[in-house]
């Protein structure tokens, strides 16, 4: 059964100590049905990024798969201007890292955003609004980005990041 691309935002938010929680209230935080969250975790445990006793994720194996596999799989491109929420390099995690004065800004298409720029699909139709609800996994998703759409220094600065967030949050 191959992956998702929602099943890497259930795997992120599933990091930040998630685990422990019913995929109803997981759904509920992600924008997601609590079957689409039950069948992104059935993915992740068949491509051996989740322990199938604990939900546990398997933070070296998802870094890899991130920061090899996900730019290949979900590829993403900057599209036409519009008003939406910062990602990758324009988000806060990365905004204070990079001076990327000369590009213009990519963000995640949402009429609640406050940011104009290049259009970027999300890994899945609900990620801004969970992003809102949740700063920790609005970081990663945006160095996830970073990853997918990013140049050679966006993508190295992102995969630093992803990898110390990951391993912050295992002793968190």
């Amino acid at each position: 059964m191959l992956t998702k691309p929602q099943d890497i935002v259930v795997a992120l938010k599933l990091c930040l100590g998630a685990a422990s929680q019913s995929y109803a209230d997981l759904g509920q935080s992600l924008g997601m049905s609590a079957s689409e969250v039950h069948a992104a975790v059935r993915r992740l445990i068949d491509a051996r990024l989740v322990d199938s006793a604990t939900k546990e994720v398997r933070r070296e194996a998802l870094c890899d798969f991130l920061v090899h596999g996900v730019p290949f799989a979900f590829p993403a491109h900057a599209q036409e201007v519009t008003r939406g929420m910062p990602t990758a390099w324009a988000a806060p995690v990365m905004a204070d890292k990079l001076n990327a004065a000369e590009q213009i800004p990519p963000v995640w298409p949402d009429p609640n955003g406050k940011m104009q720029g290049a259009s970027v699909r999300p890994l899945y139709a609900s990620v801004p609004g969970a992003a809102r609800r949740d700063p920790a996994l609005y970081d990663l998703l945006a160095l996830v980005d970073a990853l997918r759409i990013g140049r050679a220094r966006e993508r190295n600065i992102a995969e630093k990041e992803i990898s110390n967030r990951l391993k912050a949050h295992v002793s968190a």
